[in-house]
């Protein structure tokens, strides 16, 4: 039986031991967040499209109007026209 070499493996899986002082150290980097001008501008243009209403009363409402008085009118040639356009 060979005790030396034992020993020797002892001491290879042997470490140091961290000793705590107790004292915390503190973080001295921070994180900064950066946004570009075009990022400012897509948040201005987001915020402003959701305070738009999504019913422009000035065309809806004439048009309303028309329709429950009964003088709304379409002509049959634009209507026929527009159709084709959406689906040429």
């Amino acid at each position: 039986m060979r005790i030396e070499a034992y020993n020797q493996v002892q001491q290879v899986y042997n470490t140091k031991k961290v000793q705590h002082t107790g004292k915390t150290e503190k973080a001295t980097k921070t994180d900064n967040v950066q946004i570009s001008s075009l990022g400012k501008d897509i948040q201005v243009a987001k915020q402003a499209v959701k305070n738009a209403p999504d019913i422009r009363e000035d065309i809806v409402a004439p048009l309303k109007q028309q329709v429950q008085n009964g003088t709304y009118d379409v002509s049959a040639d634009d209507f026929a026209d527009k159709m084709l356009a959406e689906f040429a």
